[in-house]
């Protein structure tokens, strides 16, 4: 699906029904938009940080849209096609909560190790924090990447070695809904 139709075939669409939340109408108008904004057919990570940029014009959104381009980017070819793009939008904006957690934890393991180390949660909540600026009133003990970072392994790193595993993860998740919140960006547009 990288090249540029002006219309998705219906095998297309059928496998995009397959693999998304979406019908078909809504898959068709979300290629037209896709279309329309990215007229190749992909989207590189300039456009994707232009993308996001709209969303957050007080503060400086490209590293946290690096982090998100690299998740939606699933066959790490550097650009974004329209299934890319499609599927991950539908796992963020209305995938069940065990999906949006995988997704989550996919953003926030940057290397693929398998595990989020402490330092790649603080990459992730500095772009974060970056992303919305004095936009956003945080509590004392969350007023600094690093003091949110502490919170969060606190809570979630039950073995204290200093990185999550996806189960550590998931159940921390669940107790500070907080890290699956911030893939809600999506909500407003789907």
């Amino acid at each position: 699906m990288g090249k540029a139709n002006s219309k998705l075939t219906p095998e297309q669409l059928s496998e995009l029904e397959r693999c998304t939340y979406f019908d078909k109408k809504e898959l068709q108008s979300w290629y037209k938009g896709f279309l329309r904004d990215c007229p190749s057919g992909i989207l590189d990570k300039a456009e994707f940080q232009k993308i996001y940029k709209q969303f957050f014009p007080f503060g400086d959104s490209s590293h946290f849209a690096d982090f998100v381009f690299n998740v939606f980017d699933g066959n790490k070819n550097g650009t974004i096609d329209f299934k890319e793009f499609i599927c991950a939008l539908s796992v963020t904006s209305r995938g069940r909560l065990e999906e949006k957690l995988i997704w989550a934890f996919q953003l926030y393991d940057i290397d693929n190790d398998g595990y989020i180390s402490r330092d790649e949660m603080l990459a992730i909540v500095q772009a974060i924090y970056r992303m919305v600026g004095s936009m956003v009133k945080l509590p004392e003990d969350e007023d600094t990447p690093e003091k949110r970072v502490q919170k969060i392994f606190d809570v979630m790193d039950l073995d204290q070695d200093g990185k999550l595993t996806m189960e550590e993860f998931r159940e921390g998740s669940k107790k500070d809904p907080s890290i699956i919140n911030a893939l809600s960006l999506y909500e407003g547009l789907v």
